[in-house]
């Protein structure tokens, strides 16, 4: 792995087909099997496109943030201002780089980054419950699960292709500063 530092900046247009292969290389697929957040067993087709990254990376109360390593694009994540608190999502690291602390640092970035301009006080995300090993790794960066799910779009195979009958989102929370 290279040794130079992480550089993080907001994503723009021209990033989008980067970010689109990034996210998918994370999540779906047997590329994403090499790393060890894949969704592949839980959904099947996409997890994103080109219009949704576009439509984030444009989302005024929010941003996409990239993390580069010598100008590479390693890991990105969605932070979007809601009120009293952010709300973190799309988070993606190359499969081929999970496991060596980057995730902890990207959030930890993004995180400051959610009281650094909107001086949020708490950040919020929805996780796939049945995805517990993530819940874990969550809670091990003090978030706190909530009990608070909310059921899996079903039919809206824009976020997917459910492979069992049981998705649902449970709400997790962190208090930040």
């Amino acid at each position: 792995m290279p040794t130079s530092e992480l550089t993080f900046r907001t994503a723009l247009d021209a990033d989008v087909p980067g970010l689109v292969g990034l996210i998918e290389s994370a999540y779906r697929g047997d590329v994403s099997r090499s790393g060890w957040t894949t969704e592949a067993d839980l959904l099947a087709g996409r997890r994103t496109d080109p219009d949704a990254v576009t439509a984030m990376v444009r989302h005024e109360p929010g941003r996409l943030l990239i993390a580069e390593r010598d100008g590479e694009l390693i890991a990105c994540c969605q932070i979007e201002h809601r009120g009293d608190h952010a709300y973190f999502g799309m988070f993606a690291v190359r499969p081929e780089l999970q496991g060596g602390g980057l995730g902890k640092v990207i959030l930890a970035q993004a995180e400051r980054t959610a009281q650094e301009i909107w001086d949020a006080r708490e950040m919020r995300m929805t996780v796939i419950r049945q995805r517990t090993e993530l819940i874990a790794w969550y809670e091990r960066r003090g978030y706190r699960r909530t009990g608070e799910c909310t059921p899996f779009p079903y039919g809206d195979e824009r976020v997917g292709v459910p492979q069992r009958p049981d998705l649902e989102f449970e709400l997790l929370v962190k208090p930040l500063g």
